[in-house]
């Protein structure tokens, strides 16, 4: 009796102290997701406020022509697509935290170059300077937080995007009412500030728990193997690159109903004001729908929900041009941003669930990647095709290269399981 009593203390000891030593680990777990989600806000916060509205006034206040305004515009998007995969790599070798710092760096003092650019061409490299920032920032945030959170993955991506998006939806309305109040330079000093902001949110964040090849490890010993391993093993997942070429495709979409949207419903006699509304509405629905499309595909799987997302933006961005009526568009405006929450909900979460734990950042930075490169692609498309074509035609095809980016993916892929469920099994 005396032993079993001794026995039954015993274990009721070592369950007190791993129970409590579980429940440290949440709230360490939850109070570094806060800080990321606020970090990322006030990060995105400087990165918009720096272009939206300010930039292009800027740009053509130095003399740039309408062509050179636009290579402005794209410098950050380029510096993206060179520095996305890298970071993402880097940070699975050496830890998010050394990473998101050197990000903090760059959001700190590139809002001090603005001050200094006298030509055109400085302020494409003062923009390519700070979208390194951004290029690092949204692929190693994305994968801390998917260390962060092994279950619930796609609602906690979901909670971090939507502080993102509330970060960019602010920015242009604090950047024109200082433009409307004082000059120019205002705008880049509050952009410091949230850069220095974030840059200390990085500071206080905890060491992540990155996988990382072990001391042990052949890998570790060359480090240049390890990346070359972690990135060969991304590159040949065909259910990671078949995700990240149906994100580039949503993107794509973006891209070009981002820049000729505004002038398809000016040229149809929308004002202004209800033009901005059209951008407001699809910020507002991404913003509050990512989190709850990120507990959807937790629950039912993200595969499908991908699938979903995409027609409903390739459909609502051929819908566009066919109609003139401000009501309607602004419809259509809340459809395609529902559309990206729903597809985008899933996809950084699924490339999570099934990149290998030591190669998550590295699949982070592909999907960044070749979003971008989609991006990118958008308006150069669309504004190609507009020479040539009317309205309808242009988005026409934009919207059926969508269609048919999910069509494939729904073909190629199958349904992964929630990784609770896969868990529990």
């Amino acid at each position: 009796m005396r032993h079993e009593r001794m026995k039954r203390a015993i274990r009721a000891l070592t369950a007190s102290v791993y129970g409590h030593d579980a429940a440290q680990e949440e709230r360490r777990r939850a109070s570094a997701f806060l800080l990321l989600c606020t970090m990322g806000g006030l990060a995105v916060f400087s990165s918009t406020i720096a272009k939206n509205p300010v930039l292009p006034i800027l740009a053509q206040q130095l003399g740039a022509d309408n062509a050179m305004i636009g290579w402005v515009a794209a410098a950050s998007t380029l510096t993206g697509i060179l520095a996305s995969l890298p970071a993402g790599l880097l940070s699975d070798r050496w830890g998010r935290k050394p990473l998101l710092l050197g990000a903090g760096v760059v959001f700190v003092s590139a809002p001090l170059a603005y001050l200094f650019v006298a030509t055109p061409a400085q302020l494409a490299a003062a923009r390519a300077y700070h979208g390194l920032a951004t290029a690092v920032l949204g692929p190693v945030a994305m994968a801390y937080v998917a260390d962060l959170a092994p279950t619930h993955r796609g609602e906690r991506l979901g909670w971090y995007a939507s502080t993102t998006l509330a970060g960019r939806a602010l920015a242009p309305v604090a950047g024109g009412t200082l433009l409307t109040i004082g000059p120019w330079p205002w705008v880049y000093a509050l952009c410091g500030m949230a850069g220095g902001l974030a840059f200390l949110g990085m500071w206080l964040l905890p060491d992540s728990q990155a996988s990382v090849a072990s001391k042990d490890d052949d890998t570790a010993a060359n480090p240049a193997l390890s990346l070359r391993e972690s990135l060969r093993c991304v590159l040949g997942h065909r259910t990671i690159m078949a995700t990240s070429l149906a994100e580039a495709s949503q993107y794509l979409a973006f891209g070009a109903v981002e820049a000729f949207l505004p002038l398809y419903a000016l040229s149809v006699g929308v004002d202004k004001a209800t033009v901005g509304l059209l951008f407001g509405a699809q910020i507002g629905v991404k913003t509050f729908a990512r989190p709850l499309m990120g507990k959807v595909s937790d629950r039912y799987g993200r595969a499908r929900q991908i699938v979903l997302g995409l027609l409903l933006t390739g459909v609502t961005a051929g819908l566009f041009p066919q109609t003139r009526l401000a009501p309607l568009l602004l419809v259509l405006s809340a459809g395609f941003g529902l559309g990206i929450a729903i597809a985008s909900a899933a996809t950084s979460a699924l490339v999570a669930d099934l990149a290998p734990e030591n190669s998550r950042g590295a699949a982070l930075g592909t999907l960044s990647t070749i979003m971008d490169v989609g991006q990118a692609l958008g308006p150069i498309l669309l504004g190609t095709l507009l020479m040539s074509v009317s309205y309808p035609v242009g988005f026409a095809v934009v919207a059926s290269l969508v269609i048919v980016a999910a069509t494939l993916f729904a073909f190629t892929t199958t349904d992964a399981s929630p990784l609770e469920t896969r868990k529990e099994t």
